[in-house]
């Protein structure tokens, strides 16, 4: 399934850029300001269940349940407070509305949970137990990147239910099989490099359900973290996910769907730091109504957005090519802190500018997307 993008520029493609429903992020994350760690990540998302099998009636039940933000399974160590060498299930709820304080919110957490768990447990088979009604208050990270906060926001609710915990490899590969369909586990692409990084023993997988208007988005996601011991000026983005070169699935053959595998570096930094020299080439940016857009989604190479302060946002475009090495996808950063470092700046071309008027209504994670581009529908 795919739709059209809409296009206005002084440039004509021969080959018109579409968008469809599944897309591949590989993702890493350099947080040098608030937890020291990197985070790297392969994610497949989808609005569609044919592309990421959820049960209709579960789709909908959660549709139904006032309040629900997400549905996350997780074998993440300690995916809330007080849950050790367990799985969880996570029913998230939106406290706006509750009126009674904490013991209200614990009391409709429950409530609402337990009105789901039984579906949830069918659709997965999984046996869960309760736990508990967690209180999310801590919201530093979720605004640092930028996120929605509905998995972890300060003013959500999570009915907290366990089972058993099974290595990444063993759940991963139960989850994708029940959820991906042959044709789209066979391609190839993003998720190879997942079920590498699954057999990984310090690795997790995340399975969220987040409905949204009309539709619910989909995303299984396996991710790993590693503690950062030195300062980082040089970023090798595939050494991250332990591979020399990453392919587009096949799934994205039959046409030309350049924004539907991407890779995104994010890096935090508590002083200031500037993309000093990289790989690949740069894609120039343009700008329209006060917004950055890559001038031609049709050309490899790095977006960068911003590419100066505290935190950047590099995101690789593969183009009209089907896959990057190690080389494309490497740069370097600068803190400006160090006078004697060289500053390259990226190119903008204002002469031309693009008009994307679609994307992807991302609720997990980070701004993994082109910034400030929006779905049609």
């Amino acid at each position: 399934m795919s739709i059209f993008l809409c296009f206005g520029t002084y440039t004509v493609y021969a080959q018109q850029p579409k968008l469809a429903t599944f897309h591949e992020i590989a993702q890493v994350i350099i947080d040098q300001k608030i937890q020291n760690q990197t985070s790297t990540s392969i994610s497949v998302i989808s609005t569609s269940n044919q592309e990421i099998r959820v049960p209709v009636e579960l789709d909908k039940k959660i549709h139904s349940m006032k309040n629900v933000t997400a549905v996350v399974i997780t074998n993440e160590d300690k995916c809330v407070l007080g849950v050790v060498d367990k799985a969880c299930v996570l029913i998230n709820i939106s406290s706006e509305g509750f009126a009674g304080g904490i013991p209200e919110a614990q009391s409709k957490g429950k409530e609402i949970g337990d009105g789901l768990i039984g579906d949830i447990n069918k659709a997965f088979n999984i046996d869960t137990k309760f736990h508990s009604v967690f209180i999310h208050v801590d919201d530093k990270v979720n605004k640092e990147l930028e996120t929605t906060g509905v998995i972890s926001g300060r003013g959500t609710v999570s009915a907290v239910y366990t089972f058993s915990k099974s290595d990444t490899s063993f759940l991963y590969e139960g989850l994708s099989t029940l959820l991906i369909p042959n044709e789209i586990r066979n391609s190839g692409g993003f998720l190879d490099v997942a079920k590498k990084i699954a057999d990984d023993p310090t690795s997790s997988v995340t399975f969220s359900i987040i409905p949204k208007t009309g539709s619910s988005l989909f995303q299984l996601q396996v991710s790993r973290d590693q503690k950062i011991t030195d300062k980082i000026t040089s970023i090798d983005t595939l050494q991250f996910f332990g591979v020399e070169k990453l392919e587009r699935s096949n799934y994205f053959s039959y046409d030309f769907f350049p924004l539907n595998s991407l890779v995104q570096v994010v890096v935090l930094s508590k002083e200031p730091i500037k993309i000093t020299g990289h790989g690949g080439q740069i894609i120039p940016a343009v700008e329209k109504d006060g917004q950055k857009y890559p001038s031609d989604v049709s050309l490899p190479g790095w977006f960068f957005d911003p590419d100066s302060g505290d935190k950047l946002i590099g995101k690789y475009l593969f183009g009209k090519t089907v896959e990057a090495t190690r080389d494309d996808l490497k740069f370097n950063i600068g803190y400006l802190s160090s006078p004697e470092q060289p500053i390259n700046g990226i190119p903008t071309d204002n002469s031309l500018y693009i008009l994307v008027g679609v994307g992807v209504a991302a609720a997990v994670a980070i701004v993994w997307y082109l910034k400030n581009i929006r779905t049609k529908h």
